[in-house]
């Protein structure tokens, strides 16, 4: 192997780590689990805040949304800090999406009212 190769060679190796590393810290549905304190802005008071709850059950990260009432999520999808899910009642279907970033999601909820911004913080355990 000569200098070039055996350099080029060496860059290799270090990307493949770097990027192993990446993947192994990549956000997952089992890094949302807990209790997160989320605002809504534009809205009416009595829909601004509320609590996003994430939870383990049968190997499967699950939750809620609660605030006025619970209302269970539906269709949660996690993909490289992208964070998507909905909920329903008799309001009509919600659409939340969210980027993460450490222990804050940040986006949208949908709604046949619009678009609204949502904000959540990860809550700290008790």
């Amino acid at each position: 192997m000569n200098m070039k190769t055996r350099h080029y060679f060496f860059l290799m190796v270090i990307a493949m780590g770097v990027l192993s590393m990446a993947a192994r810290m990549a956000f997952t549905a089992d890094d949302l689990v807990g209790t997160w304190k989320y605002l809504i802005s534009d809205v009416p008071p009595e829909y601004e805040s509320g609590l996003l709850i994430f939870e383990q059950k049968d190997n499967k990260t699950v939750g809620w949304v609660e605030a006025a009432e619970k209302n269970e999520i539906k269709e949660l999808m996690v993909d490289q800090g992208k964070v998507t899910f909905m909920t329903e009642n008799d309001h009509g279907a919600f659409k939340y999406s969210f980027t993460q970033k450490g222990d804050t999601l940040t986006g949208t909820i949908g709604s046949q009212y619009g678009d609204f911004p949502i904000k959540a913080v990860r809550q700290a355990k008790k």
